[in-house]
């Protein structure tokens, strides 16, 4: 049902070895992951410093953009739930000085978004 999910847009726990092994560039070498969701080709990575998250563009997913944003940075976040006729939910970052969010995540209905919520309200309450 994972590879389901993910066409569908539901973001899937994503195996924390091969994430380590995708992002060994990014990542500081004791850098500790605490949540790692994938979202069809994309990451959203929570380490115990930052928010990772990763793009993959083009029809090949060669070219990747990697957004970090340290907990310290991000002022505040909101969620938007899904609805019965809007199916997406929605999360929102906000980084410090900026009226726009730097960041928007679309999800389908699912659970994914509470447990992600969660994490970023404990990186940011550190």
């Amino acid at each position: 049902m994972g590879l389901f999910n993910g066409l569908m847009g539901n973001a899937t726990d994503a195996n924390h070895d091969k994430v380590r092994k995708d992002l060994e560039n990014v990542l500081l070498p004791d850098e500790k992951i605490e949540l790692a969701y994938k979202l069809v080709r994309d990451l959203v990575v929570f380490t115990e410093y930052r928010l990772i998250v990763v793009d993959k563009q083009g029809m090949t997913g060669k070219k990747t953009d990697y957004k970090t944003f340290p907990y310290k940075s991000i002022s505040r976040f909101s969620v938007e739930t899904s609805g019965h006729f809007d199916l997406d939910a929605e999360l929102k970052i906000y980084i410090s000085g900026a009226l726009e969010p730097a960041q928007t995540l679309l999800f389908r209905k699912d659970d994914s978004i509470n447990a992600i919520q969660k994490a970023l309200a404990a990186g940011i309450m550190k």
